[in-house]
């Protein structure tokens, strides 16, 4: 048995001991704890050691992740095509990239704030689940309504105060960082039908059931006014 095995054998000893698991009960749930304990165990481990993403590139303008700074949790994805979203319209980037994202685990696609702050694009909240292989693609929305004009400002990085334009199209660059990915745990569930639900405080309470602090607070065109 090899030194990890042992340990683990230990920590799985030493749960059902936090279990409070008399021996006797401890012979009829010791297997049946052991799988839930090792996936804890793993996880745990998991935490201390990076994690390994086998990365695909489809493309040869494709980049290969990164995270920019020690403790990020969030790591650029970049256009590899230059891709232009008139006001109104939805658009799909590709990034270039296939990923073997671990069993037990999604990455999601996120917003860059900066992107977000200062254009009227939006990116869509993305999954890709563990058993995907095929190339990750951003969906990107540019909310401007104004009409279209053949001036166009480009996303880059450094969104530059003297180009911005926030009410014409977008041009997104081959190169352009337009997205960030997360990877995170799954929870998966089990879901069983029944003919009613455990009470709890809140109930059948919906939208605004807990209160709205000040109702009578609106936007107006002279400003916010109460009224």
């Amino acid at each position: 048995m090899s030194k990890s095995s042992e340990r683990l054998e230990e920590l799985l000893k030493e749960i059902a001991q936090v279990f409070d698991l008399s021996s006797e009960k401890m012979d009829d749930d010791y297997e049946l704890r052991r799988g839930e304990v090792k996936q804890i165990f793993e996880l745990l481990s998991a935490k201390t050691s990076p994690m390994n993403v086998n990365i695909k590139r489809l493309n040869k303008h494709a980049v290969i992740p990164q995270y920019a700074k020690a403790g990020d949790s969030g790591f650029d994805l970049v256009a590899t095509e230059d891709v232009i979203i008139a006001p109104g319209e939805t658009a799909l980037i590709p990034t270039g990239l296939a990923f073997e994202i671990p069993q037990g685990y999604e990455m999601q696609i996120r917003p860059r704030s900066g992107i977000s702050l200062r254009t009227k694009l939006r990116v869509q909240l993305g999954t890709v689940d563990s058993g995907y292989r095929g190339e990750v693609s951003v969906i990107v929305d540019n909310t401007s309504t104004d009409t279209w004009s053949n001036a166009s400002r480009r996303v880059d990085n450094t969104y530059d105060e003297s180009t911005r334009n926030k009410t014409k199209g977008y041009i997104i660059r081959k190169g352009d960082r337009i997205a960030q990915g997360v990877i995170a745990p799954v929870a998966s569930a089990t879901f069983t039908e029944v003919d009613e639900l455990g009470e709890s405080q809140r109930g059948e309470g919906g939208f605004g059931s807990s209160g709205v602090k000040h109702p009578e607070y609106f936007a107006t065109p002279m400003g916010n006014e109460i009224i």
